[in-house]
């Protein structure tokens, strides 16, 4: 069967690919977990934060947004001192500060969901990629949507952490095209 090669030749990273990558989100909890988690993987791999991501979700509350955005000095030091998740103080301070924003999203927009789909008028856009080489890490649309989320206020919202969670909740298809995956999620 083929797949994406970043895929191949690793358990945990064909799993994330067979079952979730590129599949449509439409829950907020879920959008959170992968802001978080795209927030943390900034200059690391992605296998390195899916390996964690069950102490994240253990440490982030099952990744509430409502919890989260209460969390205090103490919590912050709780996680910083968690040896099971990425501690990168600026990090876990942006994702405490980003989920109080995250549910101004949802207060103005009923959702995050109804914020994130509305940029592309609730349709996945499908990418048509030979190689995964062509695959952008950035695209006109995540640089909207970062500028807007850093005019929002929100931190480690770059146009290429946006890019990946667009990707991860099938906003984007960028499954290469001769790649099973690909055929299913059109």
């Amino acid at each position: 069967m083929d797949r994406c090669p970043w895929s191949n030749n690793d358990e945990l990273l064909t799993k994330y690919h067979d079952e979730e990558w590129g599949v449509p989100v439409h829950n907020d909890d879920k959008h959170f977990e992968f802001l978080i988690l795209e927030i943390h993987q900034a200059g690391l791999s992605w296998k390195t934060v899916l390996n964690k991501r069950e102490n994240f979700r253990k440490a982030y509350d099952k990744f509430k947004p409502s919890i989260v955005a209460n969390y205090d000095k103490g919590k912050i030091s709780e996680l910083l001192n968690n040896i099971g998740i990425i501690r990168n103080k600026l990090k876990i301070k942006a994702s405490v500060y980003d989920a109080r924003l995250f549910l101004d999203i949802q207060k103005e927009f009923g959702s995050f969901d109804n914020y994130i789909w509305g940029f592309v008028n609730n349709t996945p856009l499908v990418n048509s990629w030979e190689n995964e080489s062509d695959i952008p890490t950035r695209t006109e649309l995540s640089d909207v949507i970062s500028s807007n989320l850093k005019k929002r206020g929100f931190k480690f919202v770059g146009s290429t952490i946006i890019y990946a969670h667009l990707q991860a909740v099938g906003i984007v298809n960028d499954h290469i095209i001769n790649c099973f995956r690909y055929r299913q999620l059109v």
